[in-house]
């Protein structure tokens, strides 16, 4: 049976974008990330691979976190931005064999990889595009490390890599792992999960297990809205200070050696539907919007929980979705502390 013919058979049930949202019981399954183990298909990420023996010099000319730095054993977030230090994409980085991924949001793919094309010129390396002949399993719950080591005998640490002969295993932080397998193969693993007892979910609740991680994902809804301190980049291992130049370089550098942070991310929660690139408000910005969603996912007691970047100074007065006067936005815990 086919990748795509399994996940019918399962119930598996796609929006207009190609997005698994669900296995047919959506909130039960948004409530299944806490009490069991879960297993989401990734197709809301691409992978593009880079081939070639100057790839990792290429590629730490371009993206933020020190590539040439990255063995085989470890994936890296990492970010790339405009000129004015505005990120375009967000990345998790690992590499197979001799050759790089970088895991994006699908939707910025086609772009991003066409993007960062234009720059090789001369450099021995090339860009195409993985997702043809991978996909990316996401397992994650409270035995997620055991039912992972079962069916592919390993279960690496956070930013961890294993390389097996049935997949390539990232190890994530929150007990989190993704697969990444070849597409003929995706089918037999699957099944093997579900059958060591994993739950399949849809889209949204790996989304939610994201936002969780505290771990932000540029789409097209905030691409250009935020450089990378902004979105707590740095605090996940995203920006290296010390490798040298790459596009947006000279602004992440001086905000964070010269300049006061005046934003930052957020964990929320708030008792409304909410978006990325929804904006939130607050009472003493006058109007203006104190900053925007990057990520949103439905909770399972009801409204959304959010990553929200926004002006520091405001939570005193509290944040508010749409308007100063919307649903009020509640602080909830990032796994990570901010400076």
């Amino acid at each position: 049976m086919s990748w795509n013919d399994t996940l019918e058979s399962l119930g598996a049930r796609r929006n207009d974008a190609g997005l698994v949202t669900d296995f047919g019981h959506a909130a039960d399954e948004l409530a299944a990330l806490q009490t069991q183990t879960v297993v989401s298909p990734l197709t809301q990420y691409g992978l593009i691979r880079f081939s070639g023996e100057e790839t990792a010099a290429f590629l730490n000319g371009q993206l933020s976190s020190d590539v040439r730095a990255l063995p085989l054993d470890a994936a890296q977030y990492s970010s790339y931005s405009t000129p004015k230090g505005r990120m375009l994409a967000s990345f998790l980085v690992f590499r197979a064999g001799d050759d790089y991924y970088l895991q994006i949001a699908a939707e910025l793919q086609a772009a991003i990889q066409k993007r960062l094309s234009m720059f090789v010129m001369r450099s021995k390396t090339k860009a195409s595009d993985a997702s043809i002949d991978r996909v990316v399993l996401g397992v994650a719950g409270p035995d997620a490390a055991a039912k992972v080591a079962a069916v592919t005998g390993t279960a690496p640490a956070a930013l961890s890599v294993a390389h097996t002969e049935r997949a390539t295993v990232i190890g994530l932080t929150n007990e989190r792992f993704e697969l990444v397998v070849a597409s003929d193969a995706a089918a037999a693993l699957w099944q093997d999960l579900l059958a060591a007892g994993a739950r399949p979910v849809g889209e949204p609740v790996w989304r939610l297990s994201e936002i969780r991680a505290g771990a932000p994902w540029i789409t097209a809804a905030t691409q250009e809205a935020f450089v990378a301190q902004m979105a707590n980049m740095e605090l996940i291992g995203a920006v290296s200070f010390t490798k040298g130049c790459y596009p947006g370089q000279e602004i992440v550098a001086r905000t964070q050696y010269l300049g006061k942070l005046k934003r930052r991310m957020f964990r929320m929660h708030v008792d409304a539907p909410a978006h990325a690139g929804d904006e939130v408000f607050s009472a003493e910005m006058n109007g203006q919007a104190s900053g925007k969603i990057v990520l949103a996912a439905p909770a399972p007691q009801g409204g959304c929980e959010l990553l929200v970047v926004a002006q520091i100074a405001s939570l005193e007065s509290g944040l508010h979705l749409g308007n100063a006067d919307g649903p009020a936005l509640n602080r909830l815990e990032l796994p990570y502390a901010l400076d």
